[in-house]
């Protein structure tokens, strides 16, 4: 999971807890990124672990999109609105409560500024910051049996600073990567297939993550390859997977893993197999 923070040296990190975070990864993944490359693109942004600790190092200013609108949306007030949001969620704040939390979880908001307090909110007191929905788009997590985290002011500030130039929009994988051009680099995080039938770990939008998408993410990525894009693709760790990426480096290990719904059938394991993908291999 991750969460707002901005340390004492202003190092910027992700602002919102998001199942799959990498901020754990984040020593094993920066070693495949490039020290300079064009533009930066991050299709499945999340809470942006890597996002934030790399894209910088682009020449021009970065791209970031998200196919659940709620989440590309609090990214984009906090880009441009974090006074104001800070305001609103210390109104949430005062009102904190396990009452106030399924008040609130009903109600559905219009503006951006409203939706992003009500999205955050509900992100640090829901069950594991889990972020779901039924198939009617409904958000429904339940309490997660804690305070609020209220965001400092400062830390909105920061990101919303290292975020300031960065293009930031709800788009699907396949339009988002047809942006890329040579030069570039792409780092992917998809939702991780299910690991039963049970399991809830890809419903953060109505529109589920399956397995003939990861198929298509897979031509995509050798499409970028011709293309002299560098990518990095980290998920599951799975004979399939392997299989999809057979001319690609593949670093498999093991994370832990601490993300689990309400239903004790939907826990994710403790110890969970990892795969990190790059095609640095098919374009040395």
């Amino acid at each position: 999971m991750d969460s707002v923070l901005a340390d004492s040296t202003t190092r910027v990190r992700p602002f919102i807890k998001w199942a799959g975070g990498k901020t754990r990864l984040l020593p094993l993944l920066l070693p495949h990124v490039p020290e300079a490359f064009r533009r930066y693109h991050e299709p499945f942004v999340g809470g942006g672990a890597l996002f934030f600790a790399v894209h910088e190092r682009g020449e021009l200013p970065a791209r970031a999109s998200d196919l659940n609108g709620e989440l590309v949306n609090a990214w984009q007030v906090v880009r441009d609105q974090p006074h104001e949001l800070h305001g609103a969620l210390s109104d949430y704040a005062r009102k904190d409560s396990k009452e106030f939390f399924y008040e609130i979880r009903a109600k559905s908001y219009e503006t951006p500024l409203e939706r992003a307090a009500h999205f955050l909110y509900l992100n640090k007191t829901a069950w594991n910051g889990l972020y779901r929905v039924n198939r009617f788009g409904e958000f429904n997590v339940p309490w997660g049996a804690r305070e609020f985290a209220h965001p400092r002011l400062a830390a909105l500030e920061a990101v919303a600073g290292a975020i300031a130039d960065v293009t930031i929009e709800e788009a699907d994988f396949r339009a988002a990567l047809a942006e890329a051009e040579e030069g570039d680099f792409v780092y992917l995080d998809p939702p991780y297939l299910k690991v039963s039938d049970t399991s809830k770990f890809n419903g953060y939008t109505q529109q589920r993550f399956r397995d003939s998408d990861l198929a298509e993410l897979a031509e995509l990525m050798d499409d970028l390859t011709d293309r002299g894009v560098r990518w990095l693709l980290s998920n599951r760790d799975s004979k399939e997977m392997r299989e999809l990426f057979p001319e690609c480096e593949i670093v498999r290990l093991t994370v832990r893993r601490s993300v689990a719904a309400q239903n004790r059938r939907d826990v994710e394991p403790a110890r969970s197999p990892e795969a990190i993908i790059s095609n640095r291999l098919a374009l040395a």
